[in-house]
């Protein structure tokens, strides 16, 4: 079976091949929303401060940044596929450390090293996925790791929500003497099992191989996977691959670097990574429950608001996997930039009419509307474009020659980026909230202007023709 039928349409096994690197996706998007329904019952048990759970929560991000940044490199040495296998153990191992932990310590040790599964993950996917994908399909292939995203989130919110419902409370004791919050921590471990059993089923990447100078199972992956015919033009594949890699020697963390430390398009990776998470996507929702008081819903219909919120990122990102290769990545980029910042300003203009009432915020009039409206469409905005876009861009941006350490540091940037955004936002919601959707809606305001003059569009674009 080939890659791309006669008609340009995707096959069966791609996708299949698609979908087996994008789980790691999955993975790391159930790891990230799992641990919210284990918060309290955590900080309970162990007896731990604001500070302290704070950092039991946000040190997997930490371990995702240090993932992420060595992940490059060792899937440089071992390849794709390894590289697979090793984040689905690391997270297998995570899911069963956190679980049966004794203290805040482990713990935290368990959860630094699930973080670094996490990292791998991120990085190894679209490096994957956009090396074996076919140019006129890369985009819609790529976004499927932020389609695993969302999913993740979704279905571990289902799975803390039900293991809540059947056994009362996070921190009530259940199957084997084991508290809820913990089994919410073991769930983990099936995701991570069926991760890494897929992994071992998928070809190896064409350009680590041609780079590793295995020409035939290079030539195998390019006709089998990849839809190429077999002869010449297989033949000028491999050649144009193997001049635009590093044959005679290993990559090494001094070809990214450039006149102003990183090489220019490292910087650009670098930026859209920082620019994802500056415009505040993984906090924006941290007063969900506000808004939605704010208009007359109750705090117990918590549920209902985070299964809406979970609903919209799903279809956004459908939405993204329809449009990438026709709109191309720039332009989705920019479209999104400007919905964020408009709906994020919105956020920030109806913020600034709030009051408190009896110590809770309240927005009179119609604000709580327009600030519902706005935050739902801002999560669209989000999860249509910069969502899904950057992961591809990231895949498909660099050459060979340093494609997979060059995305390392960018997604590292990410998890960084992830990890302040996290830890300043309590800070400013305490200043206000209108000034940290204000200071959102300007870095979405400065996405724009740097998607239209550094960004280079992608679509269309073989690897090889990607160059410094």
């Amino acid at each position: 079976m080939t890659a791309t039928t006669s008609d340009g349409k995707i096959s069966a096994r791609l996708i299949f091949i698609a979908l087996g690197a994008a789980l790691g996706g999955f993975v790391f998007g159930y790891d990230s929303s799992i641990v919210n329904g284990t918060v309290d019952a955590v900080e309970h048990e162990f007896g731990l401060n604001a500070v302290t759970i704070g950092f039991t929560v946000s040190c997997a991000l930490l371990g995702a940044a240090i993932g992420a940044w060595i992940a490059g490199m060792v899937s440089e040495r071992v390849g794709r596929v390894r590289t697979m296998v090793l984040a689905s153990a690391m997270l297998l191992v995570s899911a069963l450390g956190c679980g049966l932990c004794f203290s805040e310590v482990d713990l935290i040790i368990w959860r630094i090293v699930g973080g670094i599964g996490v990292g791998f993950a991120s990085v190894i996917a679209p490096a994957y996925i956009a090396e074996v994908s076919p140019a006129q399909h890369r985009g819609r292939l790529g976004s499927m790791q932020q389609m695993a995203i969302v999913l993740g989130i979704f279905v571990a919110f289902l799975v803390s929500a039900l293991l809540v419902f059947v056994m009362g409370s996070a921190d009530a004791i259940g199957w084997f003497g084991l508290a809820a919050w913990r089994w919410m921590y073991l769930s983990l471990a099936i995701p991570a099992i069926i991760y890494g059993v897929l992994a071992l089923r998928l070809p190896e990447s064409p350009r680590y191989l041609v780079e590793r100078g295995r020409y035939v199972e290079a030539a195998t992956v390019l006709t089998r996977d990849m839809g190429m015919v077999p002869g010449a033009a297989t033949e000028a594949k491999i050649e144009e691959i193997r001049n635009t890699v590093h044959v005679e020697r290993r990559q090494v963390f001094k070809d990214l670097l450039g006149r102003f430390g990183f090489h220019p398009l490292v910087w650009v990776g670098i930026l859209l990574s920082v620019f994802q998470q500056f415009v505040g996507i993984n906090v924006i929702f941290y007063y969900s429950t506000t808004l939605w008081k704010s208009v007359g819903f109750a705090e117990s219909d918590s549920f209902t608001i985070s299964l809406i919120t979970s609903i919209t990122n799903v279809v956004a990102t459908i939405v993204a996997v329809l449009l990438i290769d026709v709109l191309g990545r720039k332009l989705l980029l920019m479209i999104g930039s400007t919905i964020m910042t408009l709906s994020l300003g919105m956020m920030a203009v109806s913020f600034a009419q709030s009051v408190t009432i009896d110590g809770a915020v309240s927005l009179p009039g119609n604000w709580g509307i327009v600030a519902l409206v706005s935050a739902n469409l801002f999560v669209v905005g989000f999860g249509a474009t910069w969502g899904p876009a950057v992961w591809v861009l990231l895949g498909e941006i660099f050459p060979n020659s340093i494609r997979a350490l060059a995305l390392g540091v960018a997604a590292s940037a990410q998890w960084i980026a992830n990890f302040a955004v996290s830890t300043t936002f309590p800070s400013l919601a305490e200043t206000g909230l209108a000034l940290a959707y204000g200071i959102y809606a300007f870095f979405a305001l400065l996405s724009l202007i740097f998607v239209i003059f550094m960004v280079r569009e992608t679509k269309g674009r073989q690897l090889e023709e990607m160059t410094l």
